[in-house]
């Protein structure tokens, strides 16, 4: 009996580890969620609300970091070259990433967001109060808040640096982004498509709804003038009938001269800007320099959340503290 009973026991074991081996191995290719990588955090936080409740993305530039001057980790490197799926904006603003990308995560699905469909994209500003790149081509730009957009793969044949890349600060380009996420993680986890395309329904409504809001909080400010760190807020501006008339600096990791604070300053004072707005990751003391014997009052706009948790949280967030920061300085 006791023979009897070890053998059915043995028997009924095996029989149970070739069906677990089995079943294991029919198990789709992506029975984990795909490995996703997102350079900075406003996209990082969209793509985290798509994913919800499948898989956590990693973020690489993070607290308050700017991808103007970031320079890569040895951990970042090593979730390059795990990742499934790199979400960044492109070139245009992550210049760090290009080599990486290539050395590190040549076979990882690639989203550039800034050559997808759906997007309104604008030209930097530059001239007269906008600081001018280096580059030969004659001065362009958005002119009488013209908010017509153009398809960048399309009908744009310029360099990278002339495209403003701060294309989430536009709720509707949010829209985009997410639907493009969507897109890409149902193509390369088919098995999770349906919560994928769920979680962006459930995030396009909330985005809606944040547009709407914000509409209303800003439009007292249509006509009051203000300057900006640097030109980073276009699409925000043009989404809301907003009125930046200069900048500071063209990029953050690049000191206006002595020559360009004075002539920002006769700017100030010869429109009568209410505001002049720091960024949170750079020195405050310039936007101090320039309001020095002026009117006008100073503020801090972050339009990449820098003192914000990631999170999905951090977009919405980010976009009601850039409001708050204007109505807060403006005076309405």
């Amino acid at each position: 009996m006791r023979r009897f009973a070890l053998s059915s026991f043995l028997t009924g074991t095996l029989s149970a580890l070739v069906a677990t081996t089995s079943a294991t191995a029919a198990l789709p290719a992506w029975a984990e969620a795909p490995k996703v990588v997102v350079s900075i955090k406003p996209i990082h936080s969209l793509v985290a609300a798509v994913m919800r409740g499948v898989g956590d993305p990693v973020l690489l530039v993070r607290g308050g970091a700017s991808p103007h001057s970031y320079t890569m980790k040895p951990s970042d490197a090593k979730a390059l070259s795990a990742a499934d799926l790199v979400v960044w904006v492109g070139p245009e603003l992550e210049g760090f990433l290009e080599k990486p990308l290539k050395a590190n995560a040549p076979k990882a699905t690639r989203l550039t967001l800034m050559e997808q469909t759906g997007l309104t994209l604008l030209q930097t500003r530059e001239g007269g109060a906008w600081e001018a790149h280096d580059h030969g081509h004659e001065e362009h730009g958005h002119k009488d808040h013209d908010h017509k957009g153009h398809d960048h793969a399309a009908d744009h044949d310029d360099d990278h640096d002339e495209l403003n890349s701060h294309i989430w600060l536009d709720p509707a380009n949010a829209r985009a982004i997410v639907t493009a996420t969507a897109d890409a993680l149902a193509a390369r986890d088919p098995a999770d498509a349906e919560a994928y395309r769920t979680n962006a329904d459930r995030t396009l409504q909330a985005i809606d709804a944040l547009d709407a809001e914000l509409k209303a909080t800003l439009a007292p400010l249509k006509d009051k003038p203000f300057v900006v760190f640097h030109d980073a807020y276009q699409y925000f501006e043009a989404r809301y009938d907003l009125s930046a008339v200069g900048s500071i600096t063209v990029s953050p990791d690049r000191r206006p001269s002595a020559k360009r604070l004075s002539a920002i300053r006769a700017k100030i004072a010869g429109l009568n800007a209410a505001c002049v707005f720091a960024e949170p990751q750079f020195e405050p003391t310039l936007v101090r320099t320039v309001v020095e014997g002026t009117k006008a009052k100073t503020g801090v706009l972050d339009p990449e959340g820098a003192d914000l948790p990631e999170g999905e949280a951090l977009y919405p967030t980010l976009m009601r503290n850039l409001a708050a920061s204007l109505r807060g300085c403006l005076g309405a």
